[in-house]
């Protein structure tokens, strides 16, 4: 099939979006290609049609499970054979799925960045015939993105192992710096970037200088109809927030990672089918989330980086209709915003103190415990070991970023099983062993594809089946897994703390120079960029977000809060900045009085720049001293 067809039979689409038929000829023709598209600009379409249009299979390398197992289910719905291998996995689920990878029909195998070096994908990997390799999440490769990770860094090490398959890399968000970067780092043969334009004609935004913020939101939420997502910075507050808009009669709910999977689910499900018009959450929520009817995104908080932003930001509106992005910020917020920088980089000595603890509290020997994966109470660890709840989740944040330690919020795995035994051994087994005759039965009538793959299976429903107690099958199925017969791994619903290598000595840890502050410079940085946004008045919105994401010379957009009062001034565009390229560098040194500052901007009439200035003073640029004189803030 060519590669409209595929994608008419997979997902029923008539045409590609606008470049991804571009990307995937690229990748077709066998060149490695990095492709920057927005949120929701259809990037997983760009390395699932050409997999497909090839005999062997893709490998998909991406550092957030939800979102792989999401993908992975998604393409199962669509007939495509997909699996996923990541932290905290059974041993025997990786040696499984690998294997099928190798001998069965498997055309797509996601991989966390930890599992690259692990020895067994290494070893399984090369007896794989493997067509395309796709990095997700690519600015991860790159010290100078706003999410570095250092496990990145081994896939140019997998690309060794297939000299000849062309790398796709993908990303949301990258300046034109990380850009380079991933393409240096991913050792591309040579350059070859396919971008879509950050612009988003159809996203109005605005800032709000707002201390009743909650009163705010009211107003806000009375003037755009639908639906909308409320971005929060902690888990307390998407709560207090909630419950605010019920009180109001809004109908919303709340969202974060510490709650439940079943919980999260029905909460997300409550507001993609429209029972709750509003969500309220932290950043856990969106990935994965495909609802094109977002008519705004308001953001309660400081974001940490203008990527973070622009991606959240951009859920909205992503049906090209008319939608709002809008940014709520007091002064106090930028001082929280750079304090909570300084949390997140506990100095060095305590993340690695939090190391030592993880391994004392786990009773790990040293050079033991790789890929092992323990239950993890935040709170009960840091009580046992007196240690600050905040300190902690950032020392294992940065020690999950540093590639020693995965570090999952609760993450539901339901119970699954895989009979190991082919169908004769099963059959002798069940004579002789008349006592679990009935019960194998029972789970063979009840779950196909058992002696291929590992089959999710609830308990209750055996139980159920076989008219015996749920703690009598629970006892039967590890009874059977003990004997060889099948492997058996109970479900989890609890955040977990996954050991991607062998525990080593606190004074063996490294904490780079460079990883630690470099990479604490770079978020300074990308935090100033955030506040300069926010506290901008000057210059139009998505001008900032495009210069910063490296378009050249981006038009105003004309209806963000910047452009509707500048629209007011009858200034031209070159008019209004050659009055700020003349006044400000005047006065910000030294006041002067207005007759004496229109002399200043030469071939433009004393109205427009007294028009301008006016406009200045009540945007908050300009102030008028004691004397009469007018200056610029600092």
């Amino acid at each position: 099939m060519n590669i409209q067809q595929i994608l008419i039979k997979h997902w029923g689409y008539n045409s590609f979006r606008p470049l991804q038929e571009d990307i995937i000829n690229s990748v077709l023709q066998g060149n490695d290609t990095l492709a920057l598209m927005p949120t929701g600009g259809g990037k997983s379409i760009c390395f699932q049609v050409p997999a497909l249009a090839r005999e062997g299979l893709c490998l998909v390398i991406s550092p957030l499970i939800a979102l792989m197992k999401d993908q992975v289910e998604n393409l199962k719905k669509r007939d495509i054979k997909a699996v996923a291998v990541y932290s905290g996995m059974h041993y025997n689920e990786i040696d499984l799925a690998l294997d099928n990878c190798i001998h069965g029909d498997i055309k797509f195998l996601y991989l966390s960045p930890e599992r690259i070096s692990s020895e067994i994908v290494r070893l399984r990997l090369k007896k794989m015939k493997i067509n395309l390799i796709t990095v997700d999440e690519a600015h991860c490769i790159s010290q100078w993105g706003y999410d570095f990770r250092p496990p990145y860094l081994k896939i140019a090490e997998v690309r060794q192992l297939f000299p000849d398959v062309p790398v796709l890399a993908l990303t949301a968000t990258a300046t034109k710096e990380v850009v380079e970067d991933i393409q240096i780092k991913l050792n591309f043969k040579q350059k070859n970037v396919f971008v879509k334009s950050f612009e988003r004609t159809n996203l109005t935004y605005a800032v709000i200088r707002e201390e009743d913020k909650f009163n705010r939101l009211l107003r806000i939420i009375a003037k755009v109809k639908g639906s909308g997502i409320v971005y929060v910075r902690n888990r307390r507050k998407t709560k207090e927030i909630s419950d605010f808009l019920n009180k109001n009669n809004i109908s919303s709910d709340f969202y974060h990672a510490g709650l439940d999977t079943k919980t999260r689910d029905l909460k997300q499900n409550a507001w993609m089918t429209g029972v709750r018009k509003i969500i309220v959450s932290t950043n856990a929520f969106g990935m994965g989330i495909d609802k094109a009817d977002v008519r705004f995104v308001v953001h309660f908080d400081l974001p940490d980086t203008p990527e973070a932003y622009f991606q959240e930001a951009g859920r909205a509106g992503r049906d090209d209709k008319k939608a709002y992005a809008i940014l709520m910020y007091f002064e106090s917020d930028i001082i929280d915003a750079k304090q909570n920088l300084e949390n997140a980089y506990p100095p060095p000595e305590e993340i690695k103190n939090t190391y030592k603890c993880l391994g004392n509290y786990y009773n790990l020997a040293i050079g033991s415990g790789k890929d092992t994966s323990f239950n993890f109470d935040i709170t009960q660890f840091s009580s046992t070991y007196n240690l600050k709840p905040l300190t902690v989740y950032n020392s294992l944040k940065f020690l999950e970023k540093e590639g020693y330690i995965i570090a999952t919020d609760s993450l539901y795995k339901p119970s699954v099983i895989h009979i190991k035994v082919d169908k004769e051994t099963l059959y002798r087994f069940q004579v002789e062993n008349k006592a679990y005759d009935g019960f194998i039965k029972t789970i063979l009538r009840s779950y196909g594809g058992i002696f291929s793959d590992f089959v999710k299976i609830s308990e209750t429903e055996i139980s159920a089946r076989s008219g015996i107690t749920k703690d009598k099958t629970v006892e039967y199925l590890i009874a059977l897994d003990r004997m060889g017969i099948i492997s058996y791994i109970p479900q989890k619903e609890s955040p977990q703390i996954v050991f991607c290598i062998e525990r080593i000595d606190t004074k063996d840890l490294i904490i780079s120079k460079e990883n630690y502050y470099e990479r604490k410079r770079i978020a300074k940085e990308k935090l100033e960029a955030i506040i300069h946004y926010a506290t901008s008045g000057l210059k139009c919105r998505s001008q900032i977000l495009l210069q910063y994401f490296g378009e050249d010379d981006p038009k105003r957009c004309g209806q963000c809060d910047v452009c509707l009062e500048r629209n007011k001034l009858d200034l031209s565009e070159m008019e209004f900045d050659k009055v700020i390229e003349h006044l400000k560098p005047v006065l910000l040194k030294e006041s002067k009085p207005l007759e004496d500052v229109v002399k200043i901007v030469k071939g433009i009439s004393e109205d427009k720049v007294i028009k301008a200035i006016q406009w200045f003073i009540d945007n908050d640029k300009i102030e008028i001293d004691e004397e009469k004189n007018i200056y610029w803030k600092k």
